[in-house]
């Protein structure tokens, strides 16, 4: 089975992710060809809400790719990220054996019939294009790093009663990091490194506009101006860029058609989640030092 060609250069993955909706700056579409012409991992780190875990949903979308997600979390560990055995159906075979030696049994027990494969294992095991999304690792723990480091730097994994799989189509990996501890620097080598930050307004504009349609230009302005301003309060969660989508799609729901200060009353626990977060912006946007004030929109 010939490898397969994920882009054909940062153009065409740049035109390509944005044809699904995800608006790729060229340092993202340079990653994405390079991620898929040397057959890298990608770890993308930035703040939540910046649209790390969007791009792999972009490249499975944008290539026909199936999209497997390893969502990591604290005590993850290999069962739940690689695979394990499913120990209730053994055990009614084994019931159901009656008087049978375990020699002639065992070898039953642990085929394929009763493995549980996970995440990491599917993967591997796909023949098929697969987006292998390893999201949020720096949630997991150091020994789930170490398995993570074994599986990127050969793509294969030992299960002791069935050998050795090797991925016959390596899958296209991105993991991502809201860098809540540093990484180990043997995964970091074995990656391609991104970093997303919010965008500006001109490309937030842009996405928004992309992705919600029938918003006024005014509106849009308006809008991400707002949230530029939000996300400079250094507030507990700033606002993603998926909740800037729905503060749009909320407006067109209310068909507002200026953002003043009554309608951001109205409507800011779309963005904010915190009661201190609003309670603050509130204070902030209204009472701010004039050069910081709300613009007044005419």
């Amino acid at each position: 089975m010939g490898p397969m060609t994920w882009f054909d250069t940062p153009a065409e993955a740049s035109s390509r992710l944005s044809a699904t909706g995800y608006l790729a700056d060229d340092a993202i579409a340079l990653t994405a060809y390079l991620a898929g012409a040397l057959e890298k991992p990608i770890l993308v780190e930035g703040p939540a809400g910046v649209g790390k875990t969007e791009l792999a949903k972009a490249v499975a979308a944008a290539t026909g790719a199936e999209l497997i997600r390893l969502q990591c979390y604290e005590g993850l560990d290999e069962t739940r990220a690689l695979y394990e055995w499913n120990y209730k159906k053994q055990l009614l075979r084994i019931q159901a054996a009656g008087n049978q030696s375990w020699e002639s049994m065992h070898d039953d027990i642990f085929g394929e019939d009763f493995l549980l494969t996970r995440p990491l294992l599917t993967a591997i095991r796909r023949e098929q294009p697969t987006v292998l999304l390893i999201d949020e690792v720096d949630k997991t723990d150091v020994e789930v790093e170490g398995l993570l480091l074994e599986i990127l730097s050969d793509f294969q994994v030992t299960i002791p009663e069935l050998g050795t799989i090797t991925a016959t189509r390596r899958p296209f990996v991105l993991l991502t990091s809201n860098a809540s501890r540093e990484l180990s620097e043997a995964v970091k080598r074995r990656c391609l490194y991104l970093h997303i930050d919010y965008p500006d307004v001109e490309r937030e504009k842009a996405i928004i506009t992309a992705r919600v349609p029938g918003l006024s230009d005014r509106v849009a302005t308006q809008l991400v101006q707002v949230i530029a301003r939000l996300r400079d309060l250094e507030l507990k969660k700033s606002p993603s860029i998926a909740e800037s989508i729905d503060w749009a799609r909320t407006l067109i729901a209310l068909q507002i058609a200026n953002l003043d200060e009554a309608v951001i009353d109205q409507t800011l626990g779309v963005v904010l989640k915190h009661s201190s977060d609003v309670a603050r912006a509130t204070r902030e946007l209204k009472l701010g030092k004039p050069d910081r004030a709300l613009t007044k929109w005419n």
